[in-house]
């Protein structure tokens, strides 16, 4: 739309701050689009913009502009007066097309928490809004839609890096979908996984793991990770984008939590966006920093050396990291064995 296009390796210049300045543009334009359900509209066909903004129930004048600027970017395409996909459009951004984006709405949720950054900075509050299992099953819904559709495309090469041997339960804290349990139950048949997680999540998250046929191998069960007791006899412990949601001191008690529900030598597995010691990298946690502040009370991106105190302060000991090559980083933590266990 009319920017210059700086190369990833460039130093900062003039133009990468109009680039930063302007690129909420675009943004907003796709978000809009796939919000209000254009690009699911055209599907397969060639359509006028009066055509798609009666389907739509949108202002056809209002309609025609959007999709013009949609054709500028490339995701649109334009013959005389008919709009339809591009090849990309068509395949990531249409209802019911196999590889469609359907987690979208939730970046559309967090279009407004984000836009209440510059008052979360003054303030060091988010905006004001309801309990998380209060938000209402759209918001739970797209919410959990965003967490599986990305996590899908990894989860079966992450739980790959770990090590099960001997592992036979599973406990994933705040497991969403379930799409990590489904993930350790196909990597090794001796496994058996639990996704423990909020009311509205856990109705969610029965339905992925039916539609996958693993109901038999992945029991859920409901509870509060805050208040509520994990359970116990567990191998290994797996909190997946969890910690960042919390406050140090809340993901001190939680570790302490995961340490207590597992057998001697089981393994409590953090999984997230880890930042540098001087929090300014990879940029990807530093700007999360920023989503977890807009969006959560006491949230945060956390350091390794942050991590390794939750779990030392917890009893675990031979404490390794690992990245995952999606932009995530695994510390692990093993409980002593009943042996070292009865030396100490």
């Amino acid at each position: 739309m009319g920017r210059t296009t700086s190369s990833p390796g460039d130093p900062p210049s003039l133009e990468s701050i109009r680039e930063w300045i302007y690129a909420f543009r675009e943004s907003r334009v796709l978000l809009t689009a796939y919000e209000l359900g254009v690009f699911t509209a055209l599907g397969d066909e060639a359509r006028t913009s009066r055509e798609v903004s009666a389907s739509v129930g949108t202002h056809e004048r209002a309609t025609d502009r959007l999709m013009n600027a949609l054709c500028a970017m490339g995701l649109l395409e334009k013959r005389e007066d008919r709009f339809s996909n591009s090849p990309l459009a068509a395949r990531y951004l249409v209802d019911g097309k196999p590889e469609y984006m359907a987690g979208l709405m939730h970046s559309v949720h967090l279009w407004d928490n984000w836009s209440i950054l510059t008052n979360a900075v003054r303030t060091g509050k988010p905006a004001v809004r309801p309990e998380i299992n209060d938000r209402g099953q759209e918001w739970f819904a797209a919410f959990i839609a965003a967490m599986h559709e990305r996590a899908s495309k990894q989860a079966d090469d992450i739980v790959a890096l770990l090590d099960l041997e001997g592992v036979s339960r599973v406990l994933d804290v705040g497991g969403g979908s379930g799409v990590y349990a489904m993930a350790f139950v196909r990597a090794r048949e001796a496994v058996r996984a639990t996704v423990f997680d909020l009311p509205n999540v856990i109705l969610l998250a029965q339905r992925y793991i039916e539609a996958e046929g693993l109901s038999d191998r992945i029991e859920t069960v409901v509870g509060d990770y805050t208040t509520d007791d994990l359970g116990s006899g567990f191998d290994l412990v797996f909190l997946s984008a969890i910690v960042h949601s919390n406050s140090f001191d809340a993901n001190r008690d939680l570790i302490r939590k995961c340490s207590d529900s597992l057998n001697p030598q089981g393994q409590v597995v953090v999984q997230d966006f880890i930042i540098s010691e001087d929090r300014t990298s990879p940029p990807g946690a530093a700007l999360f920093s920023l989503n977890m502040l807009v969006s959560t009370q006491d949230g945060d991106t956390y350091a390794e050396s942050e991590v390794r105190i939750w779990m030392e302060n917890a009893g675990l000991s031979d404490i390794i990291r690992q990245d995952t090559g999606f932009g995530t980083t695994q510390i692990i933590g093993r409980k002593p064995g009943l042996n070292a266990a009865f030396r100490a």
